[in-house]
């Protein structure tokens, strides 16, 4: 089951660099797929929470 409708997925994009996301079931995350970026996002109850504050940094 994805975490967000694929239509939507489609739009979002990085807050801090404007990127494409790509999901992370796993994690329950919205993973940003710039290199020099890469900052995952929270999904919480299916609403992705794209703020820069609650992103972290994969390790």
């Amino acid at each position: 089951m994805p975490l967000v409708e694929p239509s939507l997925l489609e739009i979002l994009a990085c807050p801090a660099c404007h990127a494409p996301l790509r999901e992370d079931e796993e994690a329950s995350e919205l993973v940003c797929t710039s290199d020099t970026c890469g900052l995952a996002y929270p999904v919480r109850d299916e609403i992705p929470v794209l703020l820069v504050d609650e992103a972290r940094r994969p390790s």
